[in-house]
């Protein structure tokens, strides 16, 4: 008997029809299967009680993952997800932590039924391990899943899984992030499915090579038996479920509560304006010493009750900043769940099947083997997330009875630091590596009504936690002088962005040696945490290296520093990927995104900035010279004062857009009856046969909404990118060589802002992103 060796195309997943599928099932493998009909005869109570009780045994899974586990980023920062699936992988319960980390495990579960169900074989008691980020389940290598097939008399009935982030998985840098990658052999290795248990035994020799190539193998081996022992007790607890109510019963239940998310998600759909939207976003830096930008582009027509991404247009695989087709699945899951889906229970198996992906081979979101991928999750996947929101956003707000579910976008991406060293506390001398959770306190993106949530959290995490400081500072030789939120951080609009925050470490004073740090952050230039309607974008992501600080004030200090300057030292600007270190002398400085706003911050109501203030916010120079507000010395809005200066700054766009002052129109509240809104600033009168787009705030015709030509009509103003606010890095050519400038898109008349955007000079204009709305 002869066996080929594989080739690269064979360790990758996509979808498959079900019937192909099961023909790529081997025969030898028998599946519990049951007939279209048998889940409509499922009666209402049961199918309430069984669902939630699925529901309960997926959080289960998560308490006993968290419990056993001792990793930092498993049960202080919920970087873990869970779920449960059908005999051929649709999952119809999952987790609400990282969605990310689930966005694909289907397509690793049908890889191993088409790869394994032969040679080895998938019996019962069996699990398989994995990490490849090309068949699915984890997002980059660091993502290990374990996948246990659930058999009843015999027969496949269904799998569960569990997936955490592991520290370190081996690869040339602690942490198995490598700036400098050239492939996917300069990191961590990909592992496709391996049976690490047989016959509910665990294979000593497929673990012990498993924990062999990470630094940290105590840590590795007990989160490898923490998801073992998570899908153990899933397994048994289903078991149980279907000794109560019946297998075909269980499975019925299963069925309809994919049928009915697909069902429900597709009438959201079906209300929704049809139409084609497109948005572009950059990933900054593709690897250590690159100063490019590199465009990730999406077009989204949504057609009745579906919607297809089109990502060609996408830039080619380059550096480490690349994702395989399943890193980009999970991306517009982990966004379309909370955005779309945010009342239909997450039978995320259903609702997949509302959306069809269209991508180009070797780009950095579909990237092939031997890309590195390190960067995959926060890097194209979650910049290809971002879009999928900006997108989804614009067609929500062209609706009226869906506005209330706008967001902007939320904190961008993770901002990734690595520190590893020896700890030598109390006089050992220990390894560690530890990534720097803190950062998992994003904003929350400004809404139509409300402005966004504080440090919230993150999107795709919705159970996402930063740790507490006093655990980080015992469980490694790190001191926080502070961690907080970030005045000015959150974007500016008529509903303000959510803060960001910052945290500030040295080392324990009894501490020795050099710690290494590897660093890796978008959204330094190029936001990635846009506005929606004109707001402007949350705040650069920035990380420092402060040398020399003024180590006696560490010692023995009564107050919190207030800042960099009160620490002293020089600094020293961290790459979009690098790598550094962190002496005794030096401070790090991390600070990650904020949310972006909505609609044009002159246009917030004053008391709400000066409320901003009061609760430091935003800073009183902010207060002016952003959003057009001027605080007497009395704390109170001067109004007069307030008029003036809004005026002015108006003035200045116009003549920053070649406009004369006279030309400026009074903004006020006018008749839009008849009129459909396109967002919070512009609406379309004589809709649907072709119509003109007008301003809501001074009834100004701007142009033909056809092709979107009134774009064009915009009063377009390009300045340094420090003018859209303090928040805003000043000086890009620390990281990129292109020319970024900030761009605001205004109304002709009142000069009232539609589009405000950091972006390099050469990117294009919003002229599709209304293209066959109807």
């Amino acid at each position: 008997m002869t066996s080929k060796i594989p080739g690269a195309d064979e360790f990758t997943s996509r979808p498959l029809p079900r019937e192909e599928l099961l023909r790529q099932i081997s025969p030898s493998l028998p599946l519990h299967l049951i007939d279209e009909d048998t889940a409509e005869r499922v009666d209402a109570l049961t199918y309430e009680v069984v669902r939630h009780r699925l529901w309960a045994i997926t959080q289960e899974m998560g308490e006993t993952l968290r419990r056993m586990s001792g990793s930092h980023v498993v049960t202080e920062s919920n970087d873990f997800n869970f779920s449960i699936c059908d005999e051929l992988g649709e999952q119809v319960q999952v987790g609400a932590y990282n969605v990310g980390l689930i966005g694909s495990m289907d397509l690793a579960i049908v890889w191993t039924l088409r790869n394994r169900s032969d040679n080895p074989g998938i019996e019962e008691g069996d699990m398989f391990l994995c990490n490849d980020p090309w068949i699915g389940g984890g997002l980059h290598q660091n993502d290990a899943a374990i996948l246990a097939p659930i058999f009843h008399d015999g027969k496949l009935f269904g799998w569960t899984t569990a997936i955490a982030h592991q520290v370190d998985l081996g690869g040339p840098r602690p942490g198995s992030f490598s700036p400098s990658a050239q492939d996917v052999f300069g990191e961590a290795v990909p592992t496709p499915p391996l049976k690490v248990v047989r016959g509910g035994v665990l294979q000593r020799d497929v673990a012990d090579a498993w924990v062999r190539r990470s630094r940290l193998p105590h840590l590795v081996g007990l989160d490898l038996r923490a998801k073992i022992a998570a899908n153990k007790n899933a397994a048994e607890q289903i078991l149980r479920l279907i000794t109560k109510y019946g297998a075909d019963t269980v499975k019925a239940v299963m069925r309809r509560m994919m049928d009915d998310a697909e069902r429900r998600l597709r009438a959201k759909l079906a209300a929704l304006p049809n139409g084609t939207w497109t948005a572009v976003g950059y990933q900054e830096q593709s690897g250590t010493g690159d100063r490019d930008l590199h465009a990730i582009k999406v077009t989204m027509t949504k057609e009745a009750d579906r919607l297809v991404f089109d990502f060609r247009g996408t830039a080619g695989q380059t550096g480490i900043i690349n994702c395989p087709y399943p890193g980009l699945r999970a991306g517009i899951v982990f966004t379309m769940l909370p955005l779309l889906a945010g009342n239909i229970p997450w039978a995320a198996g259903g609702l997949m099947r509302c959306f069809e992906i269209i991508t180009e081979e070797n780009t950095i979101t579909n990237a092939s083997f031997p890309a590195a991928v390190g960067k995959g999750p926060f890097g194209p996947a979650w910049g290809s997330g971002n879009l999928v929101a900006e997108v989804i956003a614009k067609m929500l707000d062209a609706e009226p009875d869906h506005r209330t579910d706008v967001q902007s976008i939320c904190n961008g991406t993770t901002d990734l630091c690595v520190v590893s060293g020896v700890d030598v506390r109390g006089g050992g001398s220990k390894g560690f590596v530890s990534p720097i959770f803190d950062v998992m306190a994003g904003g929350y993106g400004a809404q139509v009504h409300h402005d966004g949530v504080d440090t919230g959290g993150r999107l795709i995490i919705p159970s996402a936690r930063a740790p507490d400081v006093e655990m980080t500072e015992y469980l490694y030789p790190l001191v926080a002088l502070w961690r907080r939120e970030q005045t000015d951080s959150g974007g500016p609009g008529r509903q303000r962005g959510g803060m960001s925050g910052s945290v500030c470490y040295v080392q324990h004073p009894d501490q020795t040696g050099t710690m290494s740090l590897v660093v890796s952050g978008t959204g330094k230039v190029a936001n990635q945490n846009v506005g929606l309607a004109g707001g402007y974008p949350g705040n650069s992501q920035l990380d420092l290296v402060v040398r020399g600080i003024d180590v006696p004030q560490l010692a023995g200090a009564t107050v919190i520093p207030a800042g960099l300057d009160d620490i002293g030292g020089e600094i020293e600007v961290l790459p979009c990927e690098g790598e550094s270190t962190l002496g005794a002398g030096d401070a790090l400085y991390l600070h990650w995104q904020a949310g972006g706003g909505y609609g044009d911050p002159l246009l917030r109501p004053a008391e709400s900035v000066r409320e901003d203030v009061l609760q430091v916010r935003v800073s009183p120079d902010a207060a002016r010279d952003v959003y057009g507000v001027v605080l007497g010395k009395d704390g109170e809005v001067d109004v007069s004062a307030t008029d003036e200066i809004r005026e002015k700054l108006r003035s200045r766009r116009a003549s920053g857009a070649g406009l004369s002052d006279a030309r400026l129109a009074p903004i006020g509240t006018h008749d839009l009856s008849g009129a459909r809104r396109l967002d919070d600033n512009l609406a379309v009168h004589d809709w649907p046969d072709g119509g003109t787009v007008v301003c809501v705030h001074c009834s100004t015709e701007i142009g033909p909404l056809a092709e979107s030509a009134f774009v064009e009509a915009l009063a377009r103003r390009e300045v340094a990118p420090a003018e859209a606010g303090p928040h805003i890095w000043h000086d890009p050519s620390e990281y990129v060589d292109a020319e970024i400038v900030f761009r605001q898109l205004c109304c002709p008349g009142c000069l009232t802002a539609v589009n405000s955007r950091v972006v390099p000079v050469d990117h294009p204009l919003p002229t599709d992103h209304y293209r066959g709305w109807a």
